[in-house]
């Protein structure tokens, strides 16, 4: 795998990554996954040795983790970005310090970004808006924004995505990719994260932020679902300006949700802001399925006529009816005690094959029963998430994605909830929706639906059986059945054997070159001398020299990396 990785087009960013790893004390890992060997292989030396004294030592894991991926650029920091929301995975100091990777860089200069700007806008800024900053409000790793005013006074913002950001990005992606095959192979205590999958997620919506006319799409959709609702802004999308690389969108003028002072001295009420977030996260997940994935204070503004404005609908999660149903029965199951509804939940989300079904019941009757009693106004909803989540990682469970951003999306929003009033009831606001859908999922209509849609479904069975019984006997018949069985523990002793009969094939490959070579010397020696017998004669000695030397190497290698 490493032998393909190492072209030239990425050599130099291998070796990039990987320096930066080892002088954040993860030297083992990059021997481990054999990045060292194929910068070697490629002749370019990387010094693995770590000073003991090294401050950069005494920083915790995640610690190291977070400066490293910030170090290696944009597609990194919002790998660590999609990391922190993967509670399912990571424990929560892990999530808590990746949660704190930021992207602000350098902005891109004018000079550079303007031929994009012109094309995208079909024209100079100057001369499309009735005015327009050059410096940006805030720069970032996908782009920048700036401000401008349309010919009728309205303050509008230019997201504008940075030049050539999107072959960085595909660069870095394809190295991912194949790291995460080699760590998936390689790195048996790493496997339990599941890189290949959380690449995936990652590739997916690396690609959706990225492309910006999808943003303000979410947003137009999310604005369409909550237009009845007064409570709410969603800034408005300008389309005629609108494109992959740049959206123009509404300008919101509010108090940002991290100044409780501004929002004091507005004269705002705090419970009712933190009950208007909560039910409208809550009608966008159970009601309608599409939902903001990232509600931190700095997308959230608060109005001077109290309306909660939301901005940023670059991370967006879509819940379809049954999964939606499914979490309501899980919330429903932790919130009113019943724990084997909300086992079987977990149980229906996980592929896994050796989950202890009984143990896992037992402790999820467990961590319901510790709140049994309490009123629904001091059920502490992100503390028994958290413990969900703790429960999901000693099992080896994993959620879907987008599962796993709604509830970092929940208990972002209880945290917001309860910094703007400290009796917010994050259990109390969902419990309507929850009622309210576990009422739809088992109404006389539901059930009568459900019952209808299951006799089609048994009919059609019944209907393509007969044709699925004739296929399978004639196949049988013509002796084209087959069975297929993958054990995957017999790949890695596929390799090994391999391995060994390369090894063993190049040993006599020696062997013969040193029977020939001393048979070729005896007979310069017995004879009349001639150089050019004595030079093959030398050359096969050197070149069986050099082939056991390989071979040793090769077995040294192995077992270190065992």
């Amino acid at each position: 795998m490493w032998e393909t990785l190492a072209t030239v087009r990425d050599l130099g960013r291998i070796q990039e990554i990987a320096s930066v790893l080892v002088r954040y004390g993860f030297g083992d890992v990059v021997r481990r996954i054999g990045m060292a060997d194929a910068l070697e292989r490629a002749g370019r030396l990387l010094h693995i040795g770590h000073d003991g004294e090294d401050p950069v030592l005494r920083m915790s894991t995640p610690e190291r983790v977070r400066h490293a991926l910030q170090d290696l650029g944009p597609t990194f920091v919002k790998l660590g970005q999609v990391l922190a929301t993967r509670v399912d995975l990571l424990p929560p100091e892990w999530i808590e310090t990746l949660s704190r990777l930021q992207s602000q860089v350098p902005p891109v200069p004018m000079a550079l970004l303007r031929p994009q700007l012109e094309h995208d806008l079909g024209g100079a800024p100057e001369h499309i808006f009735a005015r327009f900053e050059e410096v940006p409000m805030a720069a970032a790793s996908l782009g920048q924004a700036h401000r401008a005013w349309l010919h009728d006074g309205t303050a509008v913002v230019l997201k504008v995505r940075r030049p050539g950001i999107r072959e960085v990005v595909d660069a870095d992606l394809r190295l991912l990719a194949r790291l995460s095959e080699v760590v998936q192979a390689q790195a048996p205590d790493l496997r339990r994260y599941r890189p290949r999958e959380v690449v995936r997620q990652f590739e997916a919506s690396l690609h959706e932020e990225m492309d910006f006319a999808r943003e303000c799409r979410n947003a137009e959709r999310i604005a369409a679902n909550l237009a009845d609702d007064p409570r709410v802004l969603v800034p408005r999308v300008y389309w005629e300006w609108t494109s992959e690389r740049l959206n123009v969108q509404e300008l919101v003028d509010g108090i940002p949700a991290s100044d409780l002072a501004a929002v004091d001295a507005a004269g705002l009420d705090r419970h009712a802001l933190a009950v208007t977030g909560a039910e409208v996260m809550m009608r966008m997940v159970f009601e309608d399925g599409v939902f903001h994935a990232d509600p931190h204070p700095g997308n959230l503004f608060f109005m001077r006529d109290g309306r909660v404005a939301v901005i940023d609908f670059g991370m967006v999660g879509r819940i379809p009816p049954p999964l939606r149903e499914q979490v309501a029965r899980l919330v429903y199951g932790l919130v009113f005690q019943q724990a084997q509804m909300a086992c079987d939940v977990l149980l229906d989300w996980t592929d896994a094959a050796d989950v202890d079904e009984a143990r896992l019941h037992a402790e999820i009757y467990s961590l319901v029963d510790q709140y049994r009693g309490l009123p629904l106004r001091e059920l502490p909803m992100a503390t028994m998430l958290g413990e969900v989540t703790g429960l999901l990682r000693r099992h080896g469970l994993m959620l879907p994605p987008d599962l796993a951003l709604l509830i970092k999306a929940l208990l972002t929003l209880e945290g917001l909830g309860r910094q703007l009033d400290p009796e917010f009831d994050m259990a109390g606001a969902a419990q309507p929706w929850l009622t309210r859908l576990m009422w739809r999922r088992h109404s006389p209509r539901a059930l009568a639906a459900r019952g209808r849609r299951s006799l089609a479904a048994a009919l059609d069975l019944m209907a393509d059986l007969p044709r699925d019984l004739r296929h399978l006997l004639r196949s049988a018949r013509h002796g084209r059945l087959r069975a297929q069985i993958e054990v995957t523990s017999l790949q890695s002793f596929g390799a090994q054997v391999n391995s060994a009969a390369n090894r063993l094939t190049m040993g006599v490959v020696i062997a013969a070159l040193i029977i020939g070579s001393s048979i070729v010397m005896h007979s310069v020696g017995t004879g009349s001398p001639n150089r050019w017998l004595m030079a093959l004669g030398v050359i096969g000695f050197v070149g069986a020299g050099l082939g056991g030397l390989g071979i040793l190497l090769a077995i040294w290698r192995s077992g270190r990396r065992r």
